[in-house]
């Protein structure tokens, strides 16, 4: 069985005593033996980030950038190979991968740019002979914890930044798909980068805490759950640490009676049940205005869902794959039964779906279930599967209520013909991503990602942007050279403009 270790100081370790299985979600199998690190590797590999920092971080910010352009090269070069264990681990099927894999490269491909984005401010003369200017310098040794549903993209978000910025990275991966991680990880030292700059942790919780805890740990960057990124978020600021935590989703399509329905719900079945619903940016509620728009959105919906192929990862010609443990099956599942029990109309039920030859798989088929309330448990929490529900109302006010009177507030879009209807829609809804005939408004490499309310734990978003004021603090210096012809004496009141 082939062992996942950790890259600590440019080197892979296997050194480790506990371990766990990784399973390939399509056949249910364990494929792969984890190593989880003890405390003391932990330690160890961040007194290496600390002695590693003061070097990386006086490296002229065009060189690091070089190691990103050389970096973007090396993950083309290898996209087959981090698409495989993708789809080894994860479930994910080959073209969807291929997806997250280039979303991935575009905030690399941003982070190629750190001489224009770290460029500092300079005034002349803000008093006589007084100059002042700002910089912006990293902060250290920085770490990041990730999710299963994105073993490529999410690291991708946050690592190649926080480098260029100039700390020390140390990226905890999920357990349950850690390989795909490594893989890109061991990459950085092919493209250049210093040993101990950058190292991977493999474990749990354990290791989670241990890094929140530990005194060399400057910021922590979290994607996941919410009820974890509030522990993360608390536990980080509790040790004096930055943090940014992101969290889960319930995002909300609102379906005008005016909207082109047709392209409607195409849109919302790529949406719905792409990566089988584990992403946090699906959108799993559909929010029809009126009950001729819901019949017929409903009616437009059922024929399509009988037409999406569901299997494993290396056949291209499959929608979506199998979710990522039997307790995440179990979990969704339970959802679908809870809608039912709550007096839902399961339109589609995807509850133990028939995949030939991967009957051990943890599949789960597109799911539809109409005339869902907001009282019910499964509208109110995030199912993080292949369900979409509708929820009818009779005005767009109402959704907009709806949507805003949720505990997330990720994502959500609206379709419509209305200009006008669009543009209050944006300007109001709560939420933190907005589309306008957009299903998944994820934004690009160079704006950044980030919800309201539960969905967000911290004060800036993911990559982008607000990347270099997370993984950066702000020095400002005034300097003034004293002439031999002025002598001043001591002056006692506050110094203005």
């Amino acid at each position: 069985m082939e062992k996942i270790g950790h890259l600590i100081n440019g080197e892979l370790r296997e050194d480790c005593t506990d371990t766990q299985w990784v399973y390939n979600p399509a056949t249910g199998e364990a494929i792969r033996e984890l190593l989880l690190a003890p405390d003391a590797l932990i330690n160890e590999a961040v007194e290496i980030a600390k002695a590693a920092f003061p070097a990386w971080r006086d490296q002229p910010a065009i060189k690091r950038a070089r190691i990103m352009f050389r970096y973007k090269q090396l993950l083309e070069e290898n996209k087959d190979e981090i698409c495989k264990l993708i789809g080894e681990e994860h479930g994910k099927i080959a073209h969807d991968a291929m997806g997250e894999l280039q979303r991935g490269i575009e905030n690399v491909e941003y982070a190629c740019s750190a001489t224009e984005l770290l460029k500092g401010e300079f005034s002349k003369n803000v008093g006589p002979a007084i100059d002042s200017w700002s910089e912006h310098q990293p902060l250290g040794v920085v770490a990041g914890i990730t999710p299963f549903n994105f073993p490529a993209m999410v690291p991708l978000w946050m690592f190649p930044m926080a480098l260029v910025c100039g700390n020390c990275f140390i990226l905890k991966p999920s357990e349950k798909d850690p390989s795909t991680s490594l893989f890109i990880a061991k990459l950085l030292k092919e493209a250049g980068l210093p040993d101990g700059v950058m190292q991977v942790i493999q474990g749990g919780k354990s290791v989670v805490d241990g890094l929140l805890t530990n005194d060399g740990i400057e910021a922590v960057s979290f994607v996941g759950s919410t009820p974890i990124a509030k522990y993360i978020y608390e536990k980080a600021s509790q040790n004096g640490k930055r943090c940014q935590a992101l969290g889960g989703a319930k995002n909300h399509a609102i379906v005008m009676p005016d909207c082109d329905l047709e392209n409607a719900a195409n849109q919302l079945v790529g949406a719905a049940y792409g990566s089988c619903g584990e992403r946090c940016m699906a959108l799993s509620v559909a929010v029809a205005v009126g009950a001729e728009t819901a019949d017929n959105l409903a009616a437009l919906l059922t024929p399509k869902l009988a037409k999406l192929r569901v299997g494993a990862f290396y056949d291209n010609d499959n929608d979506f794959g199998p979710l990522i443990s039997r307790e995440h099956k179990q979990k969704v599942e339970g959802y679908i039964s809870s809608a039912e029990n709550d007096g839902a109309t399961i339109v589609v039920d995807g509850r133990n779906p028939f995949i030939e030859g991967y009957a051990s798989g943890y599949f789960v088929g597109p799911t539809l279930i109409d005339n869902v309330l907001p009282t019910m448990t499964s509208y109110q929490e995030e199912i993080f599967g292949p369900v979409l529900q509708i929820v009818r109302v009779d005005t767009m006010q109402e959704a907009m209520a709806l949507i805003d009177s949720h505990i997330y507030g990720n994502g959500t879009c609206i379709f419509t013909r209305d200009g006008e209807a669009a543009r209050y829609f944006s300007d109001n809804i709560k939420v933190g991503m907005v589309g306008i005939n957009v299903p998944l408004p994820v934004p690009v490499a160079y704006h950044s990602f980030g919800g309201w309310k539960q969905s967000l734990f911290g004060d800036l978003h993911a990559y982008g942007p607000d990347a270099v004021k997370f993984y950066t603090r702000r020095k400002t210096i005034t300097q003034r050279w004293p002439s031999a012809n002025v002598r001043e004496g001591a002056v006692f009141s506050m110094p203005t403009l």
